[in-house]
C-alpha cells in the first residue's frame, strides 16, 4: 500500500517558460553540453542524446563516446565528437555549462571509473542516466548535490533505492521524493505518469504515451534535460519542462506514426513542433 504523501512537499502544475532567445544572441549564449555516451553495440545512443541535446536548444554539443563508436557521427555534422578518455573528459567537463551522461556507456569498470571523476571533477549541472546510474557511489552522490538530474526507469530505481520494481511501481511518488531529498537532488522516475521530485516539490508528467515505450526515447529525453540546464534553467524547472517537451513530442509522433510503429527517431524529429507549440501557448 502507497504511504500517504506528505504534506510538505508541494504539488507543481505550472510549466515553467522555455529560456528566453534574444535576437542579438550567439551560440555562447546557450552552453554547451558535454554528452558522455555510447559503447559497442550502443551507437545510437550517443548519437540520440546529442542530436537531442541540440534541437532542444543547446549552443553547442561535444560527444565523448569510444573510438569505435566515432563513426556514427558521420551523418551529423551539428555535433562535435571527442574520444571518451578520462583526460580528455575532464577537460571538456571543465568548459561544459551542462553534462550529459550515460546513455548507453555500459557497464565495464573502467567506464564506470570515467563516469565517477566527471561528475565528481565538474561543478556544471549533469543529467545522470541509464549505465552511468550504476556507477554512483555515496562519494559521487554527495559531489552532485544541488546539480543533478537523475533519470531512471522503475528497475534502476529499484538498485538505487535497494529495492523492486514492484516496490516502486507501487510506491513512485514517495519513493522519488524521499531519495531526492535525501541527496539533495532532482529524480526523474520515468513510466507512465513521469514523477519529477526535488524532494520539496513534485510534479506528475501529463503527456506521452504507450508509444515511447521504445528504446532510445529515454536518451532523447537526457538531451533535453541538458540542453535546458545549459540554457540556465535550475535542475527541477529544466527536468519539468524537459519531460513535459519529450512527452509532447511524442504524442506528436504518434499522430503521426501510430503507437504500435513509433521509435525514438520519431521523437526527436517532432521536438521543434513540441517546442514551438509551447513557446505560442
Amino acid at each position: 500500500m502507497a504511504r500517504p504523501a506528505d504534506p510538505t512537499t508541494k504539488r507543481v502544475w505550472a510549466l515553467p517558460a522555455l529560456p528566453a532567445r534574444p535576437e542579438d544572441s550567439h551560440k555562447g549564449d546557450y552552453g554547451r553540453v558535454v554528452v558522455a555516451a555510447g559503447s559497442a553495440g550502443m551507437g545510437g545512443a550517443a548519437v540520440l542524446a546529442s542530436q537531442a541535446a541540440l534541437r532542444a536548444g543547446a549552443g553547442r554539443v561535444t560527444c565523448a563516446c569510444p573510438q569505435a563508436v566515432l563513426p556514427f557521427f558521420a551523418p551529423f555534422p551539428c555535433v562535435m565528437t571527442a574520444v571518451l578518455e578520462e583526460a580528455v573528459v575532464s577537460a571538456l567537463a571543465s568548459k561544459a555549462e551542462a553534462l550529459c551522461v550515460g546513455p548507453g556507456l555500459g557497464k565495464a569498470p573502467e567506464t564506470a571509473s570515467i563516469v565517477r571523476a566527471l561528475l565528481a571533477g565538474s561543478k556544471a549541472p549533469a543529467v545522470v542516466d541509464a549505465d552511468a546510474l550504476a556507477a554512483l557511489d555515496a562519494s559521487t552522490l554527495a559531489a552532485l548535490k544541488d546539480r543533478a538530474v537523475l533519470t531512471p526507469h522503475p528497475g534502476e530505481m529499484a538498485s538505487l533505492t535497494g529495492s523492486t520494481v514492484k516496490v516502486v511501481q507501487t510506491d513512485r511518488r514517495e519513493l522519488a521524493k524521499d531519495y531526492a531529498g535525501r541527496h539533495g537532488l532532482v529524480v526523474v522516475l520515468k513510466g507512465h505518469g513521469t514523477v519529477v521530485t526535488d524532494g520539496l516539490r513534485l510534479a506528475v508528467n501529463a503527456t506521452g504515451n504507450a508509444g515511447m515505450a521504445t528504446a532510445g526515447t529515454g536518451d532523447v529525453l537526457s538531451g533535453v534535460i541538458a540542453a535546458l540546464l545549459a540554457q540556465g534553467m535550475q535542475p527541477f524547472e529544466a527536468a519539468y519542462l524537459g519531460v513535459y517537451l519529450h512527452g509532447l513530442a511524442g504524442d506528436l509522433a504518434a499522430k503521426e506514426k501510430g503507437l504500435h510503429s513509433l521509435i525514438a527517431t520519431d521523437v526527436l524529429d517532432c521536438l521543434p513542433s513540441a517546442f514551438g507549440k509551447h513557446s505560442r501557448s
